[in-house]
């Protein structure tokens, strides 16, 4: 179980700093869209995988520690997006830290139940 999380968190670190490096070679460095992307991407996947291994037995406890632990907890982060928090609202960018802060909560959100109904939908 263990080599599992390492594994998949491993993975999902090296996929993270790419998103990261993509979306700032997309969109540039006024925004922190790297993270924001990483997050809501891996809630919708978070969504998708736990509703998943809810409806259908054969997700093994190992096979659930690889893609949710390891690999997601490896691709998302909060202690980047707090840090991105802290660099905006330290140069002077309050509202765009705000904003930064409301869009990454409600859009995570959002993907994570998205993720969960997308499965429900396919499985009825």
């Amino acid at each position: 179980m263990l080599i599992a999380i390492f594994l998949g968190g491993g993975v999902g670190s090296v996929m993270r700093h790419y998103a990261i490096i993509a979306a700032r070679g997309i969109a540039g460095d006024g925004f922190p869209y790297g993270t924001l992307f990483v997050n809501v991407v891996g809630s919708f996947l978070i969504g998708i995988l736990m509703e998943t291994a809810s409806q259908k037995a054969n997700v093994t406890p190992a096979t659930q520690a690889l893609l949710v632990t390891g690999f997601l907890g490896g691709f998302t982060t909060f202690s980047a997006f707090s840090f991105d928090v802290y660099k905006l609202a330290n140069t002077g960018q309050a509202l765009i830290a705000a904003a930064y802060v409301a869009a990454s909560v409600f859009l995570s959100l959002l993907a994570v139940f998205a993720g969960a109904y997308l499965v429900k939908g396919f499985s009825a």
